[in-house]
C-alpha cells in the first residue's frame, strides 16, 4: 500500500509533556522520507497551535502551527458556524475562552441566560461548576462538549482531560452532550481530510488511544496504528471492539510500515 498522508496524535504518541518519546524522532524521519504530507491532530482543546509549534520545538521538533488542529479550533469553528448568535455558557480552562472570544463568539457569565453550553477541559473545576451546569441545562439548550479524552497523559501521573468533567456534568443534570467536536467525530475527521486534500484511503492514522485515535481512523476509511507509548495497554486492546490495522511499541516503527514489512 502506497500512503500520501499521515494524521498524528500528540499526547502519548509524539510527546510527553515537553519530551519526545523514545521512537518519536525516527517515526517522523520516516513520515518525511516518504514523503507523506502530515497533520497533527490533539485533543486537547486548551492551547492554540501556535503553543504546539513551540512544545515541538522543545522537544527537537520543527513543526509549523499551520501543521496542528486541536478540539479547540475544531469546536471553536463548529461553534461559529452554528452557533455564532448565541450567548456561550463555558466551563473551561481561560485559554478556551480566548479561543472562543477571539473568535467573536459571545459568552456569558449568567447560566441562567445561556442559549448553549460548551463544556471543556477545566483545571478549576468544581461544586460551583456544577451548580451552574445545572442552573444553564435547565432548559432544553444545546450541550457542546470540546473533546471525550478522560486524561491526558503527562511526565508522571496523568491528569483529568475534559471527558471527565463532560460525565461530572451528565450526571448532575441528566442531561447528555448533544455534540463531541474532537476526535473521534465527523467535525474532526473533516477538518484533517480538508488539510491533507487526500481521499482517506491513502492516509494513515496514528495514536495511542483506541476509542479516539484509532475509531476516527477506522470510520473515516483510513488505515490505522495503534502505538503502545501512551494510554491504551495490552489488556483494553484485547477487550476492545475497535481493532488497529497495526499495533506499535512506538513510533519508531514506522518505518515498517511505510515499507510494507510489518504485516
Amino acid at each position: 500500500m502506497s500512503y500520501r498522508g499521515i494524521v498524528l496524535d500528540v499526547d502519548g504518541t509524539v510527546v510527553r509533556g515537553n519530551d519526545p518519546i523514545p521512537g518519536a524522532s525516527e517515526g517522523l524521519a520516516a513520515v518525511e522520507a516518504a514523503g507523506l504530507k502530515r497533520v497533527f491532530l490533539s485533543n486537547n482543546p486548551t492551547k492554540l497551535p501556535s503553543a504546539y509549534e513551540a512544545r515541538f520545538a522543545k522537544a527537537g521538533f520543527d513543526v509549523d502551527a499551520e501543521e496542528v488542529f486541536t478540539a479547540g479550533t475544531i469546536t471553536t469553528e463548529y461553534l461559529a458556524a452554528e452557533h455564532s448568535a448565541d450567548r456561550l455558557f463555558v466551563i473551561a480552562d481561560p485559554g478556551v475562552d480566548r479561543q472562543l472570544l477571539a473568535a467573536d463568539l459571545t459568552l456569558t457569565e449568567d447560566p441562567a441566560a445561556a442559549d448553549a453550553v460548551v463544556v471543556s477541559m477545566d483545571r478549576e473545576f468544581d461544586y460551583d461548576s456544577l451548580c451552574d451546569a445545572i442552573v444553564a441545562l435547565d432548559e432544553p439548550i444545546p450541550f457542546i462538549g470540546t473533546d471525550p479524552d478522560m486524561v491526558i497523559p503527562q511526565n508522571g501521573p496523568n491528569i483529568p482531560g475534559t471527558g471527565a468533567m463532560l460525565h461530572a456534568v451528565e450526571g448532575v443534570t441528566g442531561k447528555e452532550v448533544d455534540v463531541v467536536c474532537g476526535k473521534p467525530s465527523e467535525f474532526a475527521r473533516q477538518t484533517v481530510l480538508d488539510y491533507l486534500d487526500l481521499p482517506a484511503e491513502d492516509c494513515l492514522v496514528v495514536g495511542d488511544r483506541l476509542d479516539t485515535d484509532i475509531k476516527l481512523g477506522s470510520e473515516a476509511g483510513m488505515t490505522t496504528v495503534l502505538v503502545r507509548t501512551g494510554v491504551t495497554d495490552d489488556q483494553t486492546l484485547a477487550e476492545s471492539p475497535i481493532n488497529p490495522d497495526y499495533v506499535l511499541d512506538s513510533l519508531a516503527g514506522m518505518e515498517a510500515v511505510l515499507d510494507g514489512r510489518v504485516d
